[in-house]
C-alpha cells in the first residue's frame, strides 16, 4: 500500500494527540507508519509543513459551530469552539500557534474566524488588531490551562468548577475584547 499525504498528516495528528508535541517526530511518526524517515518528505517538505498541516486537520476534525446569524454573537461562539477543541489536545496550542505563525490563512477555523470579525465590519488594521487579540486570547488561554493541568499532575483530580471558571473567564475576556473592537465610523 502506498503512503500518501493524508496518512501521513493523519498518523502526526494521532501522535500528537496520544502523547504530545516533543513526541512527535519525524522519525518517531516514520515508525509508527512502518516506513523510513526518507519517505515522508515526499510527501511533506519539512515538519514545520507537516505542522502546519496538523494544526488545520486538528480543527477542522474538531470544531463544530453552530450557525448563528449576530455577527458578535458568531464570532464568540467560534472562538469558544476553538478553545474548546484545542484543550482536549495536548499542546494543540502550540501548534496551531506556529501554523498562524508561519501562514494565519494556514488554518480553516482561524480563517472562518477572521472573515466572521469582516461580518462586525471590521477591516484593515482594525480587522488585523481585533484577529491577533483573539488569537493570542484563544491559544493563551489554552496554554495556561493545560499548563495548570500539568503542573498539578494526574494524581490530583481538577477541583470542581475550576474548567467551568476558566471557561466562563474566557468567554468573559472574548466578551470585552467584542465591547472593544468597533468599525471606524464612516466619514
Amino acid at each position: 500500500m502506498a503512503l500518501s499525504r493524508d496518512q501521513v498528516v493523519d498518523a502526526a495528528l494521532d501522535v500528537l494527540c496520544r502523547y504530545g508535541l516533543a513526541d512527535l517526530s519525524m522519525r518517531r511518526l516514520a515508525r509508527e507508519l512502518g516506513v523510513q524517515p526518507g519517505a515522508l518528505y515526499w510527501h511533506v517538505a519539512s515538519k514545520q509543513e507537516l505542522l502546519v498541516e496538523v494544526a488545520d486537520r486538528l480543527l477542522r476534525q474538531r470544531v463544530v459551530t453552530a450557525a448563528v446569524a449576530e455577527p458578535a454573537a458568531a464570532v464568540r461562539a467560534a472562538a469558544v469552539a476553538i478553545r474548546g477543541a484545542l484543550l482536549q489536545v495536548p499542546d494543540a496550542a502550540d501548534v496551531v500557534a506556529f501554523a498562524y505563525a508561519v501562514d494565519p490563512e494556514s488554518v480553516w477555523s482561524l480563517r472562518d474566524l477572521s472573515q466572521l470579525l469582516r461580518r462586525l465590519g471590521l477591516a484593515g488594521a482594525d480587522h488585523d488588531a481585533a484577529m491577533q487579540l483573539l488569537v493570542h486570547h484563544v491559544l493563551g488561554s489554552v496554554t495556561i490551562e493545560q499548563d495548570r493541568r500539568q503542573a498539578a499532575g494526574p494524581e490530583v483530580a481538577p477541583a470542581e468548577g475550576d474548567g467551568r471558571a476558566a471557561r466562563e473567564a474566557f468567554e468573559l475576556g472574548v466578551d470585552v475584547i467584542l465591547r472593544g473592537v468597533r468599525p471606524a465610523a464612516a466619514p
